[in-house]
């Protein structure tokens, strides 16, 4: 099982409490960013593109609690650049499941295991780390060879010791639908406790914009990565999304973009509008639902940044609240026990 019993549950009774309420905005996941310092340089991604002096520019625990506590949002997750190199993450992380937050911190994996040490097994938390293929096409993704077997050495040595360990993919240009089939097939072998996949996104950062996804091409790929899944004949491809959100990337269901759902807060405070779009910042989760224009946002608005996005951080929000409705209720909740596709 992906998603546990106790996360569906909370998340359910949260959209719920939500729906009750008439809010039509509202945060599902708060995308936590402590640092953007990164051991990596990864050419997809450019948070280490930052001056130096905002490279060494920390999110204190304190920042992190007022963030969350802000915000409301049930799941956090701790993206970066690379979280453990924050010196209190430890800290973080143990105060966000003392206020039963469902944390995921998306590490590279260079330093988990040595990390182990200062966590402790919870069902409010995961290690999500990010692998983009096996070996040689991870190694090349991420620009050095030896991190695929250490990423490998580090989710064996979490799950010994008792921690859920979820895994993250990027889909980009250019990738062959058998090399994630292969990972796939790797990772329910090794027994991790979810995947999620995603698009790549046009980052603006990115040192490498030449292999992002155009939209039609998003669904043709997805298409074909997931068509042994949908045949039944991958029952050990646990995913940590949706089942919806998944139907939405092969093109299956046609959603907008929701980004109020998984605000993103950094140390320049609340993004606008969104995680992939640098249009300023706001000083709080209030302001930045109340005074962004957001219908200049989102793929019917014809903003051109906003067309080929399929990216989680705009979608699965929007998946989760048409989870919701009562035809697609038995097929979200029948992915938890195995019974959906």
């Amino acid at each position: 099982m992906a998603v546990s019993m106790l996360q569906a549950f909370e998340i359910g009774k949260y959209l719920v409490t939500q729906r009750l309420a008439g809010r039509k905005r509202f945060p599902l996941t708060l995308m936590l960013e402590p640092l953007f310092r990164c051991n990596l340089a990864c050419s997809g991604c450019g948070k280490i593109q930052y001056p130096a002096e905002i490279l060494r520019q920390n999110l204190s625990p304190e920042q992190c609690f007022a963030a969350v506590e802000e915000c409301g949002a049930p799941v956090v997750a701790i993206p970066g650049g690379e979280p453990l190199m924050h010196p209190q993450i430890d800290v973080i992380v143990r105060g966000l499941v003392e206020r039963k937050k469902f944390v995921y911190l998306c590490t590279n994996g260079l330093l988990l295991e040595k990390s182990l040490s200062k966590f402790e097994p919870s069902p409010y938390f995961s290690f999500s780390v990010h692998l983009d293929g096996l070996q040689e096409l991870h190694d090349h993704c991420v620009d050095r060879k030896g991190v695929f077997d250490i990423a490998i050495r580090a989710i064996k040595a979490a799950k010994a010791k008792g921690f859920r360990v979820t895994t993250n993919t990027t889909v980009f240009e250019g990738t062959k639908p058998q090399d994630i089939q292969d990972l796939f097939d790797f990772l329910a072998d090794l027994g991790v406790d979810g995947m999620m996949i995603s698009p790549g996104y046009s980052y603006e950062k990115a040192p490498d914009q030449d292999h992002f996804l155009q939209r039609e091409q998003t669904k043709a790929l997805f298409r074909e990565i997931m068509a042994p899944y949908r045949s039944g004949n991958k029952k050990g491809w646990n995913f940590n999304h949706n089942p919806l959100f998944l139907d939405f990337l092969m093109g299956e269901r046609d959603y907008e973009c929701t980004p109020w759902g998984m605000p993103s807060y950094s140390i320049f405070g609340w993004q606008k509008p969104c995680y992939l779009l640098g249009e300023g910042y706001a000083t709080t989760y209030k302001e930045l639902v109340e005074t962004t224009d957001w219908s200049q946002y989102g793929r019917a608005s014809g903003n051109p940044k906003c067309q080929d996005c399929m990216v989680h951080c705009g979608y699965e929000p929007t998946a989760a609240m048409d989870a919701m409705d009562p035809g697609n209720v038995g097929r979200s909740f029948g992915s938890l026990l195995g019974l959906a596709r």
